[in-house]
């Protein structure tokens, strides 16, 4: 490189995020630059996850022909009309990681991305509020007006624990279980890396104590993947059926090594009236999560973090708050979303990348949002709604995050615009960049009020009647419909829930169809007010 780079977009980081990027920003025909730290795409992938097997879901016999369809249940997948797809690279169902190193490779070349491999950034100023300025470590410069972030949470978040720096951590230490015969192992941490640094060791460790605070989150009741999955419990069975090991509910106070190279770490128990004890080990590991790292913006540009400062703080655009023209794509822009939808994940982020795209298209480049003319009559309506209901691929990764919009003008026409994030909606409502409908409903897949506080395999715990045409008692996941005012604040002033199905099949013409219709109808029409009947009233 040399410092007559201009570009109108610099994407720093060629992983999964970056890659996804670079294609819709090829598509539109735009001046770009990826540049990758690592020789390949996908570098983090050849370290991570340390024991080498993916969690993501890779299901390649699905019974469906429909691409759409099938990007449900294929979560390493980017998004491209031309492929290649994950599925057709193995067909195990959790894949090794190594495989989506050679996918993203292939994604890369495919479609002929521009990326400068071997190009660590190492400062990103903006002294003047002008072009961004990026530096490499061999001084070569990069100016570009827009800077897009996809280098995902690159350093280990370390707690504030007394003595934590003296103990290992999961991006360091062995695999191999032979080096821990015998011995008794602290694992501090509640998420996938715990238990699956856990797993590894039930066969060689003596004693094996998995700690945390809270209680214990299993993905299968949140039904957010990043709790703990079931491929990675295994360990649960061998703490309740007395195998020597033990789940600490509580916090580490402090984590003392000793001269001959043991700890003592004391543990202040949740359950027992915050009773303190201290526990000899002879290994103690953090497997304790990831952080974004700033470091390389100049101050007049480092963007604000949140969450523990763990990752940027950023707004409905997938933009800097504090630094205008500074977006971000993948796993680090979870704070959006964080432990509630799937923005931290391939299977979520492709689809948020997406959308980040046409905000940038539109926004920039005076590109519209993609819509479809529909007939404003609630059977029209209606019917574009279940048709998407029932293929789309980023409501139902990306539920209650992304929705399709229905906007309706003042002249009674309406406009339907697909995978549009519902902050994002109500913002850009507000400022215009919808036009200016009369009002307008959003459409999204979601989980019902509390799903995440009831066993789902308690037969105790009644599901809602399949044949219930109100939708309203649906815990699992269901199409939601909310109908908005301009000016309302982003506050609904009806919703309709369609009812729950087995098959996720919403396409009955007495239970799922003839209900939506008449509620579409009778807004459409004006009829009903905010606090009508339990049909459109809008949930506390």
């Amino acid at each position: 490189m040399s410092d007559s780079v201009h570009v109108d977009y610099l994407v720093i980081g060629a992983g999964p995020a970056g890659l996804q990027a670079a294609y819709f920003l090829k598509k539109a025909g735009r001046n770009y630059l990826v540049v990758e730290s690592g020789e390949a795409p996908g570098t983090f992938y050849t370290r991570f996850p340390r024991h080498r097997t993916l969690i993501s879901s890779n299901k390649v016999h699905t019974g469906w022909s429909d691409p759409e369809l099938r990007l449900r249940v294929d979560w390493n997948s980017l998004l491209s009309a031309e492929g290649p797809r994950f599925t057709d690279y193995t067909p195990r169902y959790f894949p090794p990681a190594d495989v989506i190193v050679r996918y993203l490779d292939d994604f890369a070349q495919d479609h002929g991305l521009n990326i400068r491999y071997n190009t660590r950034i190492s400062r990103v100023s903006r002294p003047d509020g002008g072009e961004f300025i990026a530096t490499d470590d061999h001084g070569n410069v990069v100016r570009a007006r827009r800077v897009i972030v996809a280098t995902g949470v690159s350093r280990p978040y370390v707690p504030p624990i007394e003595g934590a720096a003296d103990a290992e951590r999961y991006d360091e230490v062995t695999v191999d279980p032979q080096d821990f015969a015998d011995q008794r192992v602290l694992i501090i941490g509640r998420g996938n890396s715990a238990f699956e640094t856990a797993d590894n060791l039930i066969e060689t460790a003596a004693v094996i104590h998995v700690a945390g605070p809270g209680s214990l989150k299993l993905a299968w009741r949140t039904h957010f993947v990043g709790h703990l999955r079931a491929v990675n419990n295994n360990f649960l069975d061998t703490y309740q059926l007395k195998s020597q090991n033990a789940i600490l509910d509580g916090n580490i106070l402090r984590i003392k090594r000793n001269d001959d190279g043991k700890y003592v770490v004391s543990v202040s128990f949740s359950r027992v009236d915050e009773v303190v004890k201290d526990i000899p080990y002879d290994r103690v590991i953090l497997a304790t999560g990831f952080r974004f790292d700033a470091s390389i913006f100049a101050e007049e540009c480092r963007p604000e973090l949140t969450i523990k400062d763990r990752f940027p703080h950023l707004t409905d655009a997938w933009e800097s708050v504090n630094v205008p023209d500074l977006h971000f794509a993948g796993t680090i822009t979870q704070s959006l979303d964080f432990k509630k939808s799937t923005s931290g994940f391939i299977h979520g982020f492709r689809y948020g990348v997406k959308a980040l795209s046409r905000i940038l298209e539109r926004r920039y480049h005076g590109v519209p949002w993609p819509h479809t003319d529909v007939p404003a009559t609630g059977a029209d309506v209606a019917e574009a709604i279940i048709q998407r209901v029932n293929r789309s691929s980023a409501l139902w990764q990306m539920f209650g995050f992304l929705g399709d919009a229905v906007l309706v003008g003042a002249d009674g026409q309406v406009r339907y615009c697909e995978e549009v994030p519902v902050e994002h909606l109500h913002a850009a409502v507000a400022l215009g960049e919808f036009g200016e409908p009369a009002a307008y409903f959003s459409v999204t897949l979601e989980y019902g009020a509390d799903h995440d506080q009831v066993d789902p395999f308690d037969v105790r715990v009644n599901r809602m009647n399949q044949q219930d045409t109100s939708g309203l008692d649906a815990r699992y996941l269901h199409p939601v419909v909310r109908q908005f005012l301009p000016g309302g604040g982003g506050k609904p002033v009806a919703e309709h829930h369609i009812t729950e199905n087995l098959e996720n099949e919403w396409d009955d013409p007495d239970v799922h169809l003839g209900p939506l219709r008449s509620f579409l109808t009778a807004r459409l029409a004006g009829e009903g007010s905010p606090a009508g009947d339990a049909l459109t009233a809008p949930r506390a």
